[in-house]
């Protein structure tokens, strides 16, 4: 799948322009997706070097995104028409701007993943199947 997630508020705690504490298993969540193979887009209203910073937090926490703001990968041949937004299209949006919020990461790795998880202490990891 390809699933939009928004930086402030759902990766980090709102304190924008700055960056805020990592809300707990964002990072971990995601990369998890990645390896499950599902595409991450970075959808934020960051940009010029607040984007920068927010993706250089993600990067020193393992984080990559398949494409910023845009449903293209850094570098890919695509002209944005001049006036237009080019909006980002995919299968889930994680924003804490939905309606009732931002549920915690466990939850939305159960929703995306239809796998029913449960959080366990980190040193034996964030998921673990029911049996």
């Amino acid at each position: 799948m390809t699933i939009a997630v928004d930086f402030d508020g759902t990766i980090v705690e709102h304190k924008y322009p700055k960056i805020g504490k990592e809300i707990p298993f964002a990072i971990e969540t995601l990369r998890t997706f990645v390896a499950e193979g599902h595409k991450l887009i970075l959808w934020t209203s960051r940009d010029g070097e607040l984007l920068d910073e927010a993706l250089e937090f993600c990067r020193e926490r393992g984080l990559e995104f398949y494409a910023i703001n845009s449903n293209y990968p850094p570098g890919a041949l695509f002209k944005q028409q001049a006036g237009r937004s080019c909006k980002v299209v995919a299968d889930v949006y994680i924003d804490d701007r939905n309606i009732g919020g931002l549920p915690d990461w466990g939850s939305i790795h159960e929703i995306v993943t239809g796998i029913r998880e449960e959080k366990h202490k980190k040193s034996r990891g964030l998921f673990r199947r029911r049996r």
